[in-house]
């Protein structure tokens, strides 16, 4: 019994490392929109069995992250204006929702928190890499949906934050954006804490819609730089 809890134990601690490999790696396209996965070479080059491989790979599907076409296998997912235009449409009514809410249910101490936290980070903002400012605006908008108190409004909205990681650290690569994030997100924090509930959703909705608008441009230097290096 202990030998084959060991077993299961090993098999879950790999599958999850293969997991996680491949999750970045999808999140940040180094597998091409429609490019074909090759399960052999993975599998070889990640040290593991294709049965590992295969669970993870339909995991992803099911997150979005690569798709799967019957008699072509899982392809790297597409990256297209309309996919991306429609994910932020998407997030701008959960990012709407979820500051309406946070403002009737959060304490004062937690929206204190969270205006502290981004105070600390945007002090040294311009001292981070695009990777970094991308992981910390992330951080900023999902702990307010957390102060929501509606875990599906979280859960969404964490899908989403994942599809357009890509895209946004090509934004938080212009200095002028980057600035941009700084100054919305306090503004909308100052209507949080004034308990202005519709001017915090007029900011917010402001905040994302600005991004939404730039798309296009964002996704030809996105498909540039997968395609030409």
């Amino acid at each position: 019994m202990a030998g084959k809890t060991s077993k299961n134990t090993k098999q879950g601690s790999s599958v999850q490392r293969i997991y996680d490999q491949l999750k970045q790696m999808a999140i940040n396209y180094r597998f091409r929109p429609g490019e074909p996965l090759n399960e052999v070479e993975l599998a070889t080059s990640l040290g593991v069995s294709r049965t590992p491989l295969r669970e993870v790979l339909n995991r992803l599907v099911a997150e979005d992250l690569l798709d799967f076409v019957p008699r072509r296998g899982f392809l790297g997912r597409s990256l297209n204006a309309k996919l991306i235009y429609d994910l932020y449409e998407m997030r701008c009514g959960l990012e709407v929702i979820s500051t309406k809410l946070a403002i009737e249910r959060a304490t004062e101490d937690e929206i204190t928190g969270l205006a502290n936290f981004w105070e600390s980070v945007s002090d040294k903002f311009d001292t981070y890499t695009p990777a970094e400012c991308v992981h910390f605006d992330e951080q900023f908008h999902e702990q307010l949906a957390l102060l929501s108190r509606n875990t599906e409004l979280l859960h969404t909205l964490q899908s989403i934050n994942t599809r357009i990681h890509f895209i946004r650290q090509i934004f938080m690569e212009d200095f002028d954006k980057c600035n941009d994030t700084c100054k919305h997100h306090r503004e909308i924090l100052k209507a949080i804490k004034e308990h202005e509930i519709e001017m915090a959703a007029k900011c917010m909705s402001s905040h994302v819609e600005v991004r939404r608008e730039q798309v296009v441009n964002v996704i030809k230097e996105g498909i540039a730089r997968l395609y030409m290096g």
